[in-house]
């Protein structure tokens, strides 16, 4: 994920250096010359090199990749990036197109996303109004944090305050959304760029997490896990096969487990998870209307299709008409959604499987099919799975 950064800043340094020899009749051993004297190694920046602009702290983040290795910290790969691209803005070396125009090596210094003003570094990470946008969309909303108009008290300040690591992942996905629409003509919705920093923000706060510190605790789960007390819809979507087909199922019981019906399904043309997910809860919700059930919790075991469906929906979402379909199901009715763990969910789990299997678009089960009881009656008894 860092090839793009990295080998379009070593260009650009290597063009704005004081060497007058070619880049293009440059041999390997002066590279390394070149590369060395930049102070740059194997393409990214050690904490030890080149102090004058940026703190160590900054570049160091306090994090535990310091330790010995073998500690159990996962995946320090994480790290590097986030160091090269705050050691790029605390020394203004970004590229830029106002920095590259300034060296002569763009036509124009105007932002290549907005259009609106000259792509400065402040302008680019944060005051261009899609970069303004994702800061807003993820919390970052203090006037000081947009006002502050130094890059090395900016970056400074936010990377070591409270949610230093929301703002780094946000940093680097906003540096890489410019470079992808710049160099691949490829633009992201702001729910897709939002997703990737709350995925990278979980990532890095797991990578660094001390294994041997934090004593592993076993979970344990069973149907219907927050004990409500009126009838109960699971669902589940399942994608299975080669070639690989999308299917969906869900189960309807009383809140003692007592089966009341059970439907499964194909999705044809379809491997998309995500829509056997959001099916699955589409059709539960009408049979559970259709059997006049006044009211009901459903649990899916995906937690993407609930957040869709309960937080805002993205305007253009490839399933934005199925999502609102399912939300005119939910509304003016006694009906919520909660996410379970999967092990919450088997009978769903086996219905959605049996959809995969099924040549049939929708069925509905009036009796559970054999392989089932089993599972209901588990749910009955609730019994306890044991979830690492």
């Amino acid at each position: 994920m860092a090839f793009i950064l990295v080998n379009s800043t070593l260009l650009f340094l290597l063009k704005s250096s004081s060497t007058s020899t070619p880049l293009t009749s440059v041999s390997t051993p002066q590279l390394k010359t070149l590369l060395s004297g930049l102070r740059i190694k194997m393409a990214f920046i050690q904490p030890k090199t080149a102090m004058t602009g940026c703190s160590r702290s900054m570049l160091q983040l306090k994090t535990p990749c310091h330790t010995a290795p073998g500690h159990g910290y996962g995946n320090y790969k994480h790290q590097k990036k986030y160091k090269f691209l705050i050691w790029l803005i605390c020394h203004e070396v970004v590229p830029t197109m106002g920095l590259l125009h300034h060296r002569n090596m763009a036509n124009a210094a105007t932002c290549s996303h907005c259009g609106e003003d000259n792509e400065t570094l402040l302008h680019c990470f944060r005051d261009c109004r899609f970069s303004k946008e994702v800061w807003h969309e993820i919390g970052f909303t203090d006037t000081h944090f947009f006002t502050e108009q130094n890059a090395h008290s900016w970056v400074n300040t936010a990377a070591t305050g409270p949610i230093s690591t929301c703002f780094l992942a946000a940093l680097w996905w906003v540096w890489r959304h410019r470079n992808l629409m710049c160099l691949n003509n490829e633009t992201w919705s702001l729910f897709r760029i939002i997703n990737n920093i709350n995925n990278s923000t979980d990532a890095i706060i797991k990578s660094f997490q001390n294994n041997e510190s934090v004593a592993q605790q076993d979970r344990f789960v069973r149907w219907n896990c927050h004990n409500h007390s009126c009838t109960i819809l699971n669902v589940d979507g399942s994608c299975l096969g080669s070639p690989v087909r999308a299917g969906f199922g869900g189960i309807i019981q009383n809140c003692h487990g007592f089966y009341l019906a059970g439907f499964s399904g194909h999705i044809s043309n379809s491997d998309d998870i995500l829509l056997a997910e959001l099916t699955a809860i589409y059709h539960g919700l009408q049979v559970a209307i259709d059997m006049g059930i006044d009211e009901l919790v459903c649990y899916s075991d995906s937690l993407l299709s609930i957040n869709l469906i309960t937080i805002n929906t993205p305007m253009f979402h490839i399933y934005a008409v199925l999502l609102q379909d399912i939300k005119d199901l939910l509304a003016n009715r006694n009906f919520t959604l909660h996410h379970t763990l999967r092990e919450g969910n088997y009978c769903a789990d086996y219905l959605a499987k049996l959809g995969t299997s099924s040549k049939d678009v929708f069925t509905i089960h009036p009796s559970p099919p054999v392989d089932l009881l089993t599972l209901i009656k588990n749910d009955a008894s609730g019994i306890l799975y044991s979830r690492a």
